[in-house]
């Protein structure tokens, strides 16, 4: 008998078929149902969150835009402070030029009193006097120091404020530039969408960057340099306000001092100017007065001469008369008159004598007189001299130096007087 061939391998009865189908049929209705309700959560996901996305898109860019107008004002806000910054300082500098200026003005007046000053102490012996042009010229040197020191601390002043502002200006700068490259990057933020070709993912995008600052924090800080800034330039309109002020002050005061040292020197001159005229008065007196008394005294020994001649007469006779012989040696009235004219005669010589000492006593102490008025001339004519250079060298105060031009030749000012016979005389007696 044939036999079949049976593949191996387990059997499963009609039952298990049938079971095994509906399983199939029951696992592919529950896979579908599953399959439904994911689709429509998915659905309804895809519905929620492309609106979410839309929305969150909207209010970002909202938020940029926002940003970037505040961020704006506050760059426009800077960028007016940095213009008005940068007036103040061109304002300052310039006041500060101004005030180096004045100070550098001030040493013309402090060389030509120290001038003054050098020259008036070449006056001589009873001329050396502490006058009130003195006093004026020493107070218009002090008057020229204080108003250097007072310039002086207000450059020095003026520099510092220049540095505050310089650095308030750097400040504004840095977070102008901060704020300029913060609107280019919300500005590009703002312009990129999902068709943007240059947009990808980032590694840990929404870590907090070293260095983050609350929105607080930025607008104090920009307020802060906005403050200081602004502050800055009040106290510097206040230093240049101040500066303007000492400039007029100094120049006022300094002006006021050299009216009244030159009206002092002028007054100076016009007393030295009437003493001299006065010495010329008295010189003048003084030498007539020599030429009328060595005139006496030329008559006075014209006279002593002619007097030794009449007393040599006189004795003459009477020695002649004592040869009479005998009896005629009588005394007779011609001995008488002839005695009497010898004794009136010797009266008047001795008499004359006298007076003609005391002629030359007198016609000395003249000549002497006369030496010390001359002297005292030369010393008025040199003070006079010195007082007039003072206020020839003073007129620099006043006129230009390009159109200065002494008045005269300074080597040649002395007055050049020639000797009078007398004054020689005098010299040589004394």
């Amino acid at each position: 008998m044939a036999t079949l061939s049976v593949k191996p391998g387990q059997r499963f009865s009609v039952p298990d078929w049938h079971t095994n189908a509906n399983l199939i049929s029951t696992n592919a209705e529950r896979q579908r149902s599953a399959s439904h309700q994911i689709r429509q959560e998915a659905r309804t996901l895809r519905n929620e969150t492309n609106n979410q996305t839309q929305w969150d898109e909207h209010d970002n860019r909202t938020r940029l835009a926002e940003r970037i107008d505040s961020v704006n004002r506050w760059k426009e806000t800077l960028d007016k402070c940095l213009t008005d910054i940068d007036t103040e300082i061109d304002a300052l500098a310039k006041m500060k030029e101004a005030a180096e200026r004045a100070l550098q003005a001030k040493n013309l007046p402090l060389d030509v009193a120290i001038e003054c000053l050098t020259l008036r102490e070449s006056r001589r012996v009873i001329d050396v006097v502490k006058d009130p042009m003195e006093d004026e010229l020493h107070k218009e040197v002090e008057v020229i120091d204080g108003a250097k020191r007072d310039l002086q601390q207000k450059v020095s002043e003026a520099f510092e404020q220049l540095c505050l502002l310089q650095e308030a200006r750097q400040q504004l700068n840095f977070d102008h530039r901060g704020k300029m490259e913060a609107l280019e990057i919300d500005r590009v933020c703002s312009s990129l969408n999902v068709n943007s070709p240059n947009i990808s993912f980032k590694v840990n995008p929404t870590r907090v960057p070293t260095g983050s600052t609350t929105p607080q924090q930025w607008d104090q800080y920009s307020q802060y340099n906005k403050d200081r800034a602004e502050a800055e330039m009040k106290a510097s309109t206040e230093l240049r306000e101040a500066i303007a002020l000492t400039i007029a002050q100094t120049n006022n005061e300094l002006e006021a001092q050299r009216v009244a040292t030159e009206f002092a020197l002028r007054k100076r001159i016009r007393e030295f100017e009437k003493a001299y005229d006065e010495l010329k008065w008295q010189e003048k007196n003084t030498l007539e007065e020599i030429a009328e008394m060595e005139e006496d005294i030329r008559r006075l020994e014209e006279d002593l001469r002619k007097k030794m001649w009449d007393l040599k007469l006189a004795h003459t006779r009477l020695e002649t008369r004592t040869y009479r012989p005998n009896m005629e040696l009588c005394r007779d009235q011609v001995q008488y008159g002839l005695t009497d004219e010898v004794h009136q005669l010797e009266g008047t010589i001795a008499a004359l004598k006298q007076k003609l000492a005391q002629s030359q006593d007198a016609l000395d102490a003249l000549y002497k007189h006369l030496y010390r008025i001359q002297t005292d001339m030369g010393y008025k004519a040199n003070s006079l001299m010195l007082d007039n250079k003072c206020m020839d060298s003073r007129r620099k105060l006043t006129v230009p130096a390009e159109k200065f031009v002494p008045e005269v030749d300074t080597f040649n000012r002395t007055t050049n007087r020639i000797l009078s016979p007398l004054k020689s005389r005098q010299l040589e007696l004394a």
